[in-house]
């Protein structure tokens, strides 16, 4: 009997914990969506796969993830050509040191963190469905626990210039909601055989201040020390992507190295903020003709 191998979508596969991920899953016989900005960046990355994994079936899709535009045509195209999808893992992301705003009007940080995510879930929702037991997996990080005060919705369309100093909390916010989105989202899809959870990866080297000048000394200073090490933060992601232990559960919030369930920082944990998010985002993307 043939095995129907598994189609994996992740987002921010070229580079960090995402290729790592992606080199792990292409070893266990999945084939590969990738989202990717750059051309040479994703040859590089089929290159580092097929190395590995000869055989793998890899497709990249091209674009933005700034732009929710180029968001929504490529899920639009990953939805025509895979009619149905096992795992979207939802993976790309960024810390901004400085206030950044699209070409539609939003901060980078939300854009790229927060909404980019919400919409390409919702895009794929029908290629999800159509696997009878899929599995959405959302990034997320305990730097949520740093994360201000959440205001709705005003935050999700905040341009405000902010400095270095300030930028960890905004970073934060846009992961309290990852986890909210993860919580709401298994509510609005309960029944229909998704598993929608999120986790912490941990300190990882690999995503440490791309923009800071001295991120690279840095980097290899921490390697040395074997502090923050990528593979930890990479195997939680795999193992929530396709462990059967993680296949049943919905709406959980999971940490690295343990695996353990993790109560997120209030109000990541609200059920009637969780649901205000879901709503004041759909009225947002809906005023951008975002939705179908």
């Amino acid at each position: 009997m043939k095995t129907i191998q598994p189609i994996i979508v992740i987002t921010g596969a070229t580079s960090g914990l995402g290729q790592l991920a992606a080199l792990e899953l292409a070893k266990r016989g999945a084939h590969l969506v990738l989202t990717a900005r750059s051309e040479k960046r994703a040859e590089t990355t089929r290159n580092k796969i097929r190395e590995i994994a000869p055989s793998a079936k890899i497709d990249f899709f091209f674009g933005d993830l700034s732009v929710l535009n180029d968001v929504k045509r490529i899920g639009l195209e990953i939805a025509a050509a895979y009619p149905r999808i096992d795992v979207l893992l939802n993976n790309a992301g960024l810390h901004a040191f400085e206030q950044r705003i699209t070409s539609e009007g939003f901060a980078e940080m939300i854009a790229v963190n927060y909404l980019a995510p919400w919409l390409l879930t919702h895009t794929l929702h029908t290629s999800l469905m159509q696997a009878g037991h899929a599995r959405v997996v959302n990034v997320a990080s305990e730097a949520s626990r740093n994360h201000g005060k959440l205001v709705l919705p005003d935050d999700l369309t905040d341009t405000a210039p902010f400095t270095a100093r300030d930028s960890s909390a905004i970073y934060g916010k846009t992961k309290l909601l990852n986890i909210m989105f993860t919580s709401e989202l298994a509510r609005q899809w309960d029944g229909s055989g998704i598993r929608v959870n999120a986790l912490n990866p941990g300190f990882n080297v690999t995503g440490l201040g791309r923009e800071l000048w001295f991120a690279s000394v840095l980097e290899r200073i921490l390697t040395f020390l074997h502090i923050g090490d990528p593979r930890r933060g990479a195997d939680i992601m795999t193992r929530l992507t396709v462990e059967p232990s993680f296949g049943e559960v919905t709406g959980g919030y999971f940490n690295v190295g343990s695996g353990a369930s993790i109560t997120p920082v209030y109000p990541g944990g609200n059920a009637e903020m969780q649901n205000k998010l879901w709503k004041v985002t759909t009225q947002l993307l809906e005023q951008r003709d975002l939705l179908e």
